[in-house]
């Protein structure tokens, strides 16, 4: 009987391309580099460690500069999301009620330090997940990040639910069956289940085994 689920955090639980965007293209000016960063382009990225967003989105600059405008672009974002939030994805919140019913929740991203929460703290979700992981932290990788909440919370039977190759190949590494959120940004093949609204993880299949 599964007895958790572990949330990826974009593109699966909100979306915040929109806001990086504008914060990605002006750090990257402050550096005298002229790219317009995209919505778009960041749902491709999205999932992936910060290090390698920046690499991709600027691959001329120094590791010195890109380092610069990841701190920046960080600590910008999370202080505009921990006063505005994101765009939820529809009925979250109403999800979130019914699953915390029968099921302990978590979440693990890959992300910089205080990312997760200020999705917790700007859109009032405190209360719902019972902890989270991410490599600002622990440096570790997503599989890692999973194992340790595993591990640091007793849990016997979690799923992860995510909408990256990145994340069912981490929950393959972890030894957890991986819930495919299709309507996120990525593309998978290979999962165990998979959903097209977040309210359908109220009637999945593996929740019932």
């Amino acid at each position: 009987m599964i007895d958790s689920i572990i949330f990826d955090l974009d593109g699966t639980l909100w979306d915040t391309t929109h806001i990086g965007a504008q914060i990605w293209s002006d750090a990257a000016s402050n550096y005298r580099i002229r790219v317009q960063v995209t919505a778009d382009q960041l749902k491709g990225l999205y999932g992936l460690p910060v290090d390698i967003i920046a690499k991709r989105l600027f691959p001329d600059a120094s590791d010195e500069v890109l380092q610069a405008i990841m701190q920046e672009s960080s600590r910008k974002q999370c202080q505009y999301l921990e006063e505005d939030g994101g765009i939820l994805f529809p009925r979250l919140i109403e999800t979130l009620n019914e699953l915390k019913k029968n099921y302990r929740l978590f979440i693990v991203s890959n992300c910089e330090e205080g990312y997760i929460q200020s999705f917790i703290k700007g859109n009032q979700l405190e209360g719902y997940f019972e902890d989270f992981e991410y490599p600002g932290r622990t440096g570790l990788s997503k599989a890692d990040n999973i194992r340790m909440i595993i591990d640091r919370n007793h849990l016997k039977n979690p799923i992860y639910v995510g909408d990256t190759t990145l994340d069912a190949t981490s929950s393959k590494e972890a030894g957890i069956p991986f819930v495919y959120a299709k309507y996120g940004f990525g593309n998978v093949e290979k999962f165990d289940d998979v959903i097209d609204s977040l309210n359908e993880l109220n009637q999945l299949s593996l929740l019932k085994i």
